[in-house]
């Protein structure tokens, strides 16, 4: 993919507007001027600079600032005017390779509409001004800006529909002036003269309305240009268009004898004899345009008879159109919304697995402070199991999930299997009891009387063992056996308890003195790979740096016990070794490790 090479001075400029506040803006835009004077006209390179201005949106800053008002832009009118020129050399001539709909459609139109809106409020300034030096200037500024609507007009020709149809266009007409008047029908005539077809394709109304103006200058005015632009539009007109020859001659009756009356024999007798010709002519064609009409009519009814006759015909089609319009239409809505639930499901999917990710990195984060510098690499390690074994289990069960459904019909033929199996086993369960119960009839095995006194002798010496006075004393001895098993009984719940108890508390020393084993070792480690003091770096000092005060305090008072005592003679150490191995047996011989604890809390 070829790389797109941009003007540094066009990517300065747009930093420079996003980056500078609201006010700058206007006066930053003007150096769009000496970017564009820089290149020849109609080279590449202008072509390429038009292209880069609007991939970076400063025709459309331009466009916002043509919007605001005067009073809040630095140097006025004058920024306007300029900005207003250099809108319309970007716009002249630039063919965007992208978003070309939008330029078309939205970007060119608002342009010729904002040029409107401010011819509209420089005539307003212009007409009630009272000094000359003022009326000149906003006279200059109106001229400039209708100039780079002209120039507009004649780089995008599709704009003229636009202009024509618009409210402001046809206030600039309605004016008494005549140096703002003689401008606005100069642009008319270019109109009219690049594309005269637009004419007929705006609203009725609106043409009727530049009509009425243009007849009212020229009964009204006495100025010889306003006299001259005015017929040479309506010479236009005219020629281009017979309809609205018939237009003059239906709606201005005294239309021909107004201006022999008033402009004739004046410096434009060529254009109004001609104009004069058409309109004279146009009263001839008038009489055959009525019999053109009425065969139309005549056409038309039949048209229209034949027509209603053959829908009469078509009630069924016309149903079923409409049938299948509504089944479209409601298809068409049944996708955008299950369209616009897939993006809203997806867009929270997407809120999901960054809010994740976000309590993921504070967990990690807090994690770095919380843990060993030394067990960080270990608790990764497990982090990365642990995070292992629960992608495991979920495609497990995702995994298992999706069997099952695929073998959900088995399982239903397995469980009716089942089920009947039950069913049947059950059965023949209750015949086999039938069946024994129908051999009761027989009865037990023959008890005979030799057999009956044998047992009656054996429970009279039972009873003779077993006298009432023993079961009397054993009945007494039970009852207190039974109070004595409740005590015993409380006895074993708070001996158990206090088992349960000391064995949570003895798992939880057990625990800590793990963990402080583990918290040595991993010291003395540390103090066995490090280097000599000579080679040590500033880095790896700071590793037995202890952020805990109380063990620095400790740290710091040890070290400065066995400076002291390294310092001292050695006749003066003799009693504190004999008085060591006197106190401290070798036997129980214990290393205090508290000191030796570095880094944490």
């Amino acid at each position: 993919m070829e790389s797109v090479i941009v003007d540094p001075r066009i990517l300065s400029l747009a930093i420079e507007v996003t980056e500078s506040p609201e006010q700058n803006v206007p006066v930053i835009l003007l150096k769009l001027k000496e970017i564009l004077n820089s290149v020849p006209l109609g080279s590449s390179e202008l072509k390429k600079i038009k292209q880069d201005i609007y991939c970076y949106d400063l025709i459309r800053y331009c466009l916002l600032v043509l919007r605001k008002d005067d009073t809040k832009i630095q140097d006025g009118w004058m920024t306007i005017s300029q900005l207003a020129q250099i809108l319309s050399q970007c716009c002249v001539g630039l063919e965007p390779t992208e978003n070309t709909e939008e330029f078309y459609n939205e970007l060119l139109p608002s342009a010729a509409e904002n040029f409107l809106i401010l011819g509209r409020r420089l005539q307003k300034y212009y007409i009630s001004a009272v000094e000359n030096e003022e009326k000149d200037e906003f006279l200059w500024h109106f001229q400039s800006v209708i100039g780079s609507l002209c120039c507009l007009l004649t780089g995008h020709i599709q704009l003229t529909k636009n202009v024509l149809q618009s409210g402001h266009f046809l206030h600039l007409l309605l004016t008494d002036d005549v140096e703002t008047g003689s401008a606005i029908m100069t642009v008319l005539q270019n109109i009219l003269q690049v594309k005269s077809e637009d004419l007929l394709t705006i609203k009725e109304k609106t043409l009727h309305s530049i009509l009425d103006e243009l007849v009212f200058k020229l009964s009204s005015s006495t100025s010889l240009v306003i006299g001259s632009v005015a017929i040479k539009l309506l010479l236009l007109m005219t020629k281009s268009h017979p309809e609205i020859m018939m237009l003059l001659n239906n709606r201005y009756t005294g239309l021909r004898s107004m201006l022999n009356k008033q402009w004739f024999g004046k410096e434009i007798d060529q254009e109004l004899k001609q104009l004069l010709n058409l309109l004279h002519s146009g009263v001839y064609q008038e009489e055959d345009q009525k019999f053109y009409q009425a065969a139309c009519k005549i056409q038309a009814a039949w048209k229209g008879f034949q027509t209603r006759k053959r829908m009469k015909k078509l009630p069924c089609a016309v149903i079923a159109l409409q049938r299948n319009f509504r089944n479209k239409r409601e298809k068409q809505l049944l996708k955008l919304k299950k369209q616009k639930e897939e993006d809203d499901l997806k867009l929270q999917m997407q809120l999901q697995r960054q809010r994740a990710m976000r309590i993921s990195q504070e967990y990690r984060l807090n994690l770095l402070e919380i843990v060993h510098p030394g067990q960080v690499g270990k608790h990764i390690q497990e982090m990365e199991e642990k995070s292992a074994r629960i992608i495991q289990k979920h495609w497990r069960g995702y995994r298992q999930r999706k069997s099952f459904s695929q073998q959900k019909q088995s399982l239903k033929e397995y469980k009716a299997a089942v089920i009947l199996q039950r069913a049947a086993l059950k059965f023949l369960r209750k015949c086999h009891q039938k069946k024994k119960m129908s051999y009761s009839w027989q009865g037990f095995p023959e008890f005979t009387d030799a057999r009956r006194m044998e047992l009656k002798q054996k429970i009279d010496n039972y009873i003779k063992q077993h006298s009432l006075d023993k079961s009397n004393q054993g009945m007494q001895g039970s009852e207190m056996s039974d109070v004595a098993s409740r005590e015993l009984h409380t006895q074993a719940q708070e001996q158990l308890g206090h088992y349960f108890l000391g064995r949570a508390l003895e798992e939880r020393a057990q625990q800590r003195k793990e963990a402080l084993q583990a918290q040595i070792r991993t010291n003395i480690e540390q103090l066995m790979n490090m280097p000599n003091l000579r080679e040590v770096t500033e880095q790896e000092a700071e590793l037995f740096i202890s952020r805990s005060r109380p063990v620095a305090a400790r740290a710091k008072q040890a070290h400065l016990a066995t400076l002291i005592e390294k310092q001292a003679v050695w006749w003066k150490k003799l009693g504190d070794e004999v008085e060591d191995e006197e106190i401290i047996p070798k036997e129980s011989l214990n290393i205090d490790f508290g000191t030796l604890f570095i880094g944490g809390t």
